[in-house]
């Protein structure tokens, strides 16, 4: 294949791609989207394997045998575990799931960036060229490896094998800084290194720098702000990528980097005001840290909660005129969406106006719960954001949260002491009545108990939230 095929091959797939990111933008076309992607990957794909960098532009290869045998190898390896992982995980597993795969991306590209470093086949024309290629290894594999290690304790963290709390080391930040100091000498050190040899060292120092200050940025994290991690990591894995394409002289990677690494990067930054937290904060490694890890006294749960039975639960929505439901991560671990949609479907042949309120951080990953309700089938139209139903609860009769427990939080307005104050939250409190759906009286991801509980029109319907709601559909049935 010629190089002039290749480059429209590429052209065709970064177009792809780009339709690819338009239709995920909408629910009614992110399947079209998806197929996009596909389609984009598998032009990407063949024109590079049987490209004229593995075959060369007439038709004697230049790998053959098995060199070629090893691409097509791992071709299939990688291929077989994408297609077992895509076919067993369950949708409470996505986001520790595309935590791990970006770590693959970071690690790839550390692994590029040794493997360029020590390929000695490539002439340069001036000086200055090496030192550019010099440049692209360094900043590639120092991308790589913080991605790499700041996704593998993001997938520990969301898949509850690390603590959720963030862990705040004593002057985190000059240990920051004297991490970014002792890069930059380093880099001096190996752009002047005059050997292989000589440059390895430095190079090593470096990557040993930030795969330790990728598990520092993440472990100061906390929990509840889990979600934008993910997004960001998703950045540092398309910025990685690009650095791999510069590596590589390879025009589509860094035109796909850097559209992931600015989609990515677009999409923390809403997120980030989302929760009315700061932006570079989430760079340095210390987001949503600033607040104190306990709440004042006067802020303190206080009060008696009060149970509801799922009958009497039906019998509440059957009454309503108007019902929000609020989603959480919970529903997710029940895999209760198809009973919500079974309930949702019965109260509006009743002439109930329900709606779904949807927070940006709702889940673990920016957008889980919209996918569990697309899985469900719930119609797209009564899916809302969160600022677009905030304003109507006080005229709502019931808000009945399921599996949600931080997104609903009073302490975020009430409490300045709470760790997720100031972030914006459904106000389900503000309903004539609410009902929480969860399995006991247990904290949320961020940890912190939650006043809603206590308030005079809250109830609590314990249980699992699926068993809850057939039983609340059985009996909305009945009637």
């Amino acid at each position: 294949m010629s190089s002039s095929i290749v480059t429209v091959a590429y052209i065709g797939a970064t177009i792809l791609f780009i339709l690819s990111l338009g239709g995920l933008s909408n629910p009614e076309t992110a399947k079209r989207g998806n197929w996009y992607g596909i389609v984009g990957m598998a032009i990407a794909v063949i024109a590079t394997v049987f490209g004229w960098r593995v075959f060369g532009n007439g038709e004697i290869p230049i790998v053959v045998g098995a060199g070629f045998v090893f691409i097509l190898l791992a071709m299939v390896i990688g291929g077989a575990v994408g297609l077992y992982a895509a076919r067993t995980v369950q949708m409470t597993q996505m986001p520790e799931l595309v935590a791990i795969m970006h770590s693959l991306v970071g690690f790839a590209a550390c692994a590029i960036g040794f493997a360029s470093y020590i390929d000695t086949s490539t002439v340069f024309a001036t000086h200055a060229e090496h030192t550019i290629h010099l440049v692209e290894i360094y900043v590639g594999i120092l991308i790589g490896a913080v991605t790499f290690t700041g996704s593998v304790i993001a997938f520990g963290k969301l898949s509850g094998r690390i603590d959720g709390k963030p862990l705040l080391l004593p002057a985190r930040h000059w240990i920051n800084l004297a991490g970014l100091i002792l890069v930059i000498i380093f880099g001096k050190f190996f752009l002047g290194a005059e050997t292989i040899a000589g440059g390895m060292f430095p190079l090593i120092v470096m990557t040993l720098i930030s795969l330790a200050f990728g598990v520092h940025m993440v472990m100061a994290i906390g929990g509840a702000d889990m979600p934008v991690v993910i997004s960001m990591l998703n950045s540092y894995s398309g910025w990685a990528a690009a650095a791999t394409g510069f590596m590589l002289s390879n025009d589509l990677l860094i035109v796909v980097g850097a559209l992931v690494g600015s989609s990515g990067a677009i999409l923390s930054y809403i997120m980030c005001r989302a929760m009315n937290r700061n932006f570079i904060s989430v760079i340095a490694g210390g987001f949503g840290t600033t607040a104190t890890s306990s709440s004042s006294a006067a802020a303190a749960p206080a009060g008696d909660v009060k149970s509801i039975s799922a009958a009497e639960t039906a019998d509440m929505l059957s009454e309503a005129k108007s019902v929000i439901i609020v989603p959480g991560y919970g529903m997710a671990v029940a895999q209760a969406q198809h009973a919500v949609f079974e309930m949702t479907k019965l109260l509006r042949d009743k002439g109930v106006n329900v709606r779904f309120g949807i927070h940006p951080v709702a889940g673990r990953m920016p957008g889980h719960m919209n996918v569990l309700l697309a899985e469900a089938k719930v119609p797209y139209d009564i899916v809302c954001e969160m600022d677009e139903l905030n304003d109507d609860f006080p005229a709502t009769d019931v808000a009945m949260v399921i599996g949600a427990n931080d997104i609903v939080n009073p302490a975020a307005q009430d409490d300045p002491g709470s760790p997720i104050a100031g972030m914006p939250v459904l106000e389900v409190w503000k309903a004539k009545h609410s009902i929480v759906m969860k399995r006991s009286m247990a904290s949320g991801y961020a940890g912190i108990d939650n006043p809603l509980f206590y308030k005079d029109n809250n109830l609590m319907l314990f249980g699992d939230a699926k068993k809850m709601l057939d039983e609340v559909v059985a009996t909305l049935k009945a009637k």
